[in-house]
């Protein structure tokens, strides 16, 4: 785990505190590391590949803790958890309007911008049936790395 945190990490340790106390929810050690596991993150993790990561600082969490509490971060608005697709959930603590790209092969999940799919319109039988509250794409297809293999 990083020990220097970057600018944009600080914004987000905020944004959690801030969310932390607004609903009466304390400030753990262990909640702190996991959400600083998940700032960290380039990889969109899964609960278990954040409970390894935490577990270099805190060897006695359990698995269930960090589940709940990803579930907490989830509920609380602090980060958006990404289909599987077949896989283990996986945790994205980017909440700016983005979309992501998996690959088929590896699984890799990258995240991109594009205004356009920002705006994008849902037909008339979804917006009139549904409340709809965030629209996100998924391109699938394969990685730099695996379509050169």
């Amino acid at each position: 785990m990083a020990t220097k945190i970057s600018k944009k990490g600080k914004e987000l340790l905020g944004l959690f505190r801030e969310k932390c106390r607004q609903r009466d929810i304390n400030i753990t050690p262990q909640r702190v590391a996991i959400y600083s596991v998940l700032i960290d993150a380039k990889d969109h993790p899964s609960a278990e590949n954040i409970y390894n990561r935490v577990r270099v600082l805190f060897p006695d969490i359990s698995i269930d803790t960090v589940y709940r509490t990803l579930s907490t971060f989830s509920e609380m608005g602090l980060v958006d958890e990404v289909e599987g697709y077949g896989e283990a959930r996986r945790y994205d603590p980017d909440l700016k309007p983005h979309h992501h790209f998996r690959c088929k092969k590896c699984n890799r999940i990258v995240d991109f911008q594009d205004e356009g799919l920002n705006k994008l319109r849902l037909p008339a039988v979804i917006r009139e049936k549904y409340s709809v509250f965030n629209v996100k794409v998924v391109a699938e297809g394969l990685c730099d790395e695996c379509h050169r293999k």
